[in-house]
């Protein structure tokens, strides 16, 4: 997909002849979340069909890549050292099966559609990067290629001002990009995920009238600072004055602190998402079944994009001990919670529900019953969205080495899930550090067998 030449594109990647020009841009001013252009925004949204709806994704990152053919793609026929010991049991569908240590997903799988053969990982390596771009960490833009959350708060903004449009649901992680909400690259740190579970929450307490306030606003200066030696040196003073300005927002918003208080959902609620374990799995992310509440919330509550980061998949040895014993169970509980109760809140159209890892587990067990790195395949789990749901996409050979049937890559979900929010992204582009314009994704479209 060729780049539009950079004297045709306004602020959004629009062209100017259709937006006006930038100095026109410059006398309106633009909104405080992140220096959106208030015209471009609303010429944007017009010429994406946006109107009211609140459209926003889910993205549960599996953290270090669970074993696709011991979930939704088990492998009967095949050899005992390549199908394991797991037996697939009968779903809601009739025709589909899935493992018989997710008998919760199975009962609604009408709602569900599994991915069998996603691809794109160039290497063996654990990276969070591709599940929140749909791109690979080589060669990337000056300033380094953007999340999807923070893509969709450049382009979107917020709903509400008081509630970002981008939140990461991860702490630090003893592997860094096993606690990565997905990165803002270029777009810069006012774009940036917030994160509740992470360090934004050492600068909030609750106060006696349920008001987060500034416990140390120095502290909270201080920790900018070290972003801004952290990011590119050519990220700009603008975005993190930007971002200065939405911490304090965002730190005396009642609607957020409401979002974010538990509490405020009724027992029956509560327990029955319950709370697994808070703690992180080794050097990846918690099991944490209030973080699947938490998104619910915070979507309901104006934001667009949620990342949920889950567990430590990365089972080189004990493979079917771990996954029957510490993450199936919890992963079964929380994805089925999570879906069911978007569905009994009407909220199935507007929420897409995205479950990956950074890629698949080899097809031969090893001597320590696990299984080890493998680019070439991996699964998924898709819901929501208005998609159309109760059906897989994608087949593997008989061993699950190799992909068969429908290839999807990672871009091309992401690119359905840009289209769920009714962007084109074949004519949106944003630019990098340079000035250089970049689409959306690369050239991939929507997945056709979900719309």
């Amino acid at each position: 997909m060729p780049f539009p030449p950079n004297n045709a594109m306004g602020c959004l990647g629009f062209r100017k002849d259709r937006l006006g020009s930038r100095r026109e841009f410059l006398k309106i001013g633009a909104l405080g979340m992140g220096g959106l252009c208030l015209p471009g925004l609303l010429k944007a949204e017009r010429a994406m069909g946006i109107k009211t709806s609140h459209k926003a994704v889910i993205m549960i990152y599996m953290v270090g890549a669970p074993p696709h053919q011991d979930m939704y793609d088990l492998k009967m026929n095949a050899p005992k050292e390549i199908r394991g010991e797991f037996k697939p049991t009968s779903t809601a569908v009739p025709g589909i099966q899935i493992c018989e240590h997710l008998p919760k997903l199975a009962s609604i799988m009408d709602k569900l559609v599994p991915l069998k053969s996603v691809h794109g990982s160039p290497s063996g390596d654990h990276d969070s990067f591709i599940c929140y771009t749909g791109r690979t960490v080589q060669n990337q833009p000056p300033g380094g290629w953007p999340s999807i959350g923070s893509n969709i708060s450049r382009l979107l903004g917020s709903v509400t001002p008081s509630v970002p449009p981008f939140f990461g649901l991860a702490p630090h992680a003893g592997h860094p990009p096993y606690g990565s909400p997905g990165h803002p690259g270029y777009l810069g740190v006012a774009h940036a995920a917030i994160r509740p579970a992470g360090p934004v929450k050492k600068d909030m307490v609750k106060n006696a009238i349920n008001e987060f306030h500034l416990a140390d606003r120095q502290s909270l200066l201080t920790r900018f600072d070290q972003l801004r030696k952290e990011n590119d040196a050519r990220t700009t003073s603008d975005s993190l004055d930007a971002a200065t300005r939405k911490s304090m927002e965002i730190l005396t918003s009642s609607r957020l602190v409401d979002a974010l208080d538990l509490s405020r959902e009724p027992t029956r609620v509560r327990e029955r998402y319950g709370k697994g374990d808070a703690n992180n799995y080794g050097d990846g992310a918690p099991r944490n079944m209030e973080h699947f509440l938490m998104a619910r919330r915070l979507v309901e509550a104006g934001a667009r994009v949620v990342t949920l980061n889950f567990g430590r998949w990365d089972f080189h040895s004990s493979n079917f001990s771990e996954c029957k014993n510490t993450h199936f169970p919890l992963f079964d509980h929380g994805m089925h919670t999570l879906i069911t109760d978007l569905h009994e809140r009407g909220l199935d159209k507007d929420v897409a529900v995205v479950a990956w890892g950074e890629f698949g587990r080899t097809p031969q067990i090893n001597k320590d019953a696990g299984r080890d790195h493998w680019p070439q395949v991996g699964g998924g789990l898709m819901a929501g969205g208005g998609f159309k749901t109760g059906q897989t996409i994608g087949a593997t050979d008989r061993i699950g080495a190799t992909i068969t049937q429908r290839p999807i890559h990672f871009g091309e979900v992401h690119a359905t899930l840009y289209h769920h929010f009714g962007i084109d992204y074949r004519n949106v582009t944003l630019p990098d550090y340079s000035g250089r314009p970049h689409y959306l994704v690369d050239d991939w479209q929507p997945m056709s067998e979900l719309l």
